[in-house]
């Protein structure tokens, strides 16, 4: 929790509070339903919530933004984003039922009211959004296929509609098709060694019918 303050100084009271409360309800249900590695679980803050807060670290949504988190898994990035942007809307959706059993607790647990999930494929979902978000779930063109016609027309934030993207290691070859994609560098950001060779990417799309 203190790496968390470290860089994000300025929560307020109810986001330190919910902040506090994600390891908690994390170690109860992974106990049941296990979606977080043991070493994971040890290292939630440092592992996950920090690397899903990098996106903070690249653009500042603005209230009423629509977010989807894409193969969301036990809530990354979906839920400490949430957190951190209490007036945007953020559905997070997974393939695989028992993930998204541990989100639903996991968010009632906090007492989220901007959060809704889908168990189902993203491409299911008839909704359009500001950005996509997702933690490396698959290449960019695979992920780029699974998300067409998920952008929304109106632009609402500095950043243009899009995809954000948490990969690590070297995205040269990965990206050759998208010139148009910025990759922001969390070791800019981070000090800890973790965070070396990890990534937000930014992929501006345009709507589509």
């Amino acid at each position: 929790m203190e790496l968390i303050l470290k860089y994000f100084p300025n929560l307020t009271e109810d986001q330190i509070s919910k902040f506090q409360k994600l390891e908690s309800l994390y170690q109860d249900w992974n106990l049941k339903i296990n979606v977080v590695s043991r070493k994971d679980i040890d290292e939630l803050y440092f592992r996950h919530v920090l690397h899903s807060l990098g996106i903070a670290k690249v653009i500042t949504f603005n209230d009423n933004s629509k977010i989807i988190d894409v193969g969301t898994g036990g809530g990354f990035p979906g839920i400490p984003l949430a957190i951190m942007f209490p007036n945007c809307s953020f559905h997070l959706v997974d393939s695989i039922a028992k993930k998204i059993k541990v989100v639903d607790e996991v968010v009632e647990g906090l007492g989220l009211t901007n959060v809704k999930t889908s168990h189902c494929r993203v491409e299911e979902i008839n909704d359009t959004f500001d950005f996509i978000v997702s933690r490396a779930v698959a290449i960019m063109p695979t992920f780029v296929h699974w998300t067409k016609g998920k952008i929304a027309k109106k632009q609402n934030n500095n950043l243009k509609n899009g995809i954000l993207y948490l990969k690590g290691g070297d995205l040269t070859e990965e990206l050759q098709d998208y010139k148009t994609a910025t990759i922001y560098n969390l070791s800019d950001y981070y000090t800890e060694d973790f965070f070396e060779t990890k990534k937000v990417v930014h992929l501006p799309l345009k709507y589509k019918v």
